[in-house]
């Protein structure tokens, strides 16, 4: 039987606590304070924790940020469930950040707590240092497209691996960057909907006007532009996995409308009288602070918890620089082969320097940067001052060379308008730096319209 200490000064959330997990199948007992969690937890193995923020008049909630620092420096195992009201809602996001597990407030709603206890016991193992490899985990689940071996990184992917076969909602936050979009993939791949495809969202780019009809579709004639009728996100996914991304930048009167789906799957489209079902499984993603915003204001408390029932918390790049080398070796492979390009490398002072960067953009801007350089540089082993230069040209202003948004046929043309002004137009060294025999490069400068200097016609020589 799994046992969980409970520590909270009030009773009544003793009491209410206990007797809900022990009709869950649980083991609990009961503390007032942290002196008596911490001996109650050195005489005795505990599979989880549930602790309040306060424990006095005082509600600073250092009190409780000192017992789940203890808690994590004695038993690094243990995961731990913070309890907090609505007013502290910010405090319970730097006790996540200080490495608890997740949250919940008070008044709880019982599935709901019942759930995340269990989805948190299941992924208690991976919450622990001394959890599975890389190796053992791609043993178990499809990870294709995550670079790394970081101990963070890999408490991420046990904690996909646990998550993704159930239905339960799952919030993934993180920096701008850091990947979100490829655990949102592998959630899906590795769960029973995996055969069909997902359906992914950018919220912030769907307007308020048109946010119904996106989301849940319309019948002919519902509005003077329905010319037939449109299936929604929400029909198109059904079955599937609905990816909501940056759901943070919904507007809160469509947040309304969305909880209302999440809440009793189903849907009506705009105009129509009918509603649908919507078997949907809902992961989100965002860079921002959902509980920070719940606290203002900005978003719903109650469609913050319809999302967050397990919360993945990605780490930045710069949180895991004993990956940049892993990732470096598989960039420089999808770039070249993107570009056809020569196999590319880089010399142990180039990848020192690429270590000790911040990363502000994580791994989307590590990306750029090796693409720009590998473009910029022209030739297969990479350099420090070559990443040097090619950052001080991104920083040139107008000058920049940036492929960020364009296509493949984009950059080819970019890059030979650029080498044909390096090289005043003279197209052996054109076709020379671009690796090109000069019919080739003929070829291109027609197909992308830019004008070559003409050839040089012999001269012929007529007699008087």
């Amino acid at each position: 039987m799994r046992r969980i200490l409970i520590v909270d000064d009030d009773s009544a959330v003793q009491v209410s606590l206990q007797l809900l997990l022990k009709q869950a199948g649980y083991e609990a007992r009961c503390c007032d304070d942290p002196q008596q969690a911490l001996q109650a937890l050195s005489a005795g193995q505990f599979d989880l924790v549930l602790q309040d923020m306060n424990f006095s008049l005082q509600t600073s909630g250092d009190e409780g940020l000192s017992l789940l620092a203890s808690i994590r420096a004695a038993y690094p195992a243990l995961p731990v469930l913070l309890m907090t009201a609505w007013g502290s809602i910010a405090l319970a996001v730097k006790g996540m950040q200080a490495g608890a597990a997740n949250f919940f407030t008070k008044p709880w709603d019982n599935a709901q707590l019942l759930e995340l206890v269990r989805t948190t016991l299941a992924a208690a193992p991976q919450l622990a240092g001394d959890g599975p490899s890389r190796t053992e985990l791609d043993r178990q689940f499809d990870f294709s497209g995550i670079i790394g071996e970081h101990p963070k990184l890999l408490r991420v992917l046990a904690t996909i691996g646990q998550v993704a076969a159930t239905r339960a909602p799952v919030l993934i936050l993180g920096e701008s960057g850091c990947g979100k979009e490829l655990v949102a993939d592998a959630i899906h791949r590795n769960s029973p909907r995996a055969a069909l495809t997902p359906v992914k969202i950018n919220m912030g780019a769907i307007t308020p006007s048109l946010f119904e009809s996106e989301m849940f579709g319309h019948v002919k004639g519902a509005f003077t532009d329905a010319r037939s009728d449109r299936r929604g996100h929400f029909a198109t996914a059904h079955g599937s996995t609905l990816f909501l991304d940056e759901i943070g930048e919904l507007q809160r009167p469509d947040q309304v409308k969305l909880l209302r789906v999440l809440q009793d799957q189903t849907f009506t489209p705009v105009g129509s009288s009918r509603s649908e079902q919507a078997d949907v499984r809902v992961v989100s993603a965002t860079n921002r602070e959902l509980a920070e915003m719940v606290a203002d204001g900005s978003f719903r408390e109650d469609l913050f918890y319809r999302l967050n029932l397990i919360t993945i918390r990605l780490p930045a790049l710069r949180e895991r620089r004993s990956d940049i080398p892993l990732l470096v070796r598989h960039i420089l492979v999808t770039v070249a082969s993107s570009y056809g390009l020569p196999p590319a490398s880089v010399t142990q002072a180039a990848l020192d320097w690429l270590v000790a960067q911040q990363w502000p953009g994580n791994i989307r801007q590590l990306r750029q940067t090796l693409e720009r350089t590998m473009l910029l540089a022209g030739r297969p082993q990479l350099d420090k001052p070559d990443f040097i230069a090619a950052s001080a040209h991104e920083e040139g202003g107008s000058q920049r060379l940036g492929v960020d948004g364009m296509t493949l046929d984009q950059v080819e043309r970019l890059m030979i308008s650029k080498a044909m002004e390096q090289h005043q137009g003279n197209i052996t060294r054109v076709a020379t730096a671009l690796g090109l025999s000069r019919a080739a490069l003929y070829r291109r400068l027609e197909r992308h319209g830019i004008g070559a200097p003409p050839e040089a016609e012999p001269v012929s020589h007529r007699g008087a």
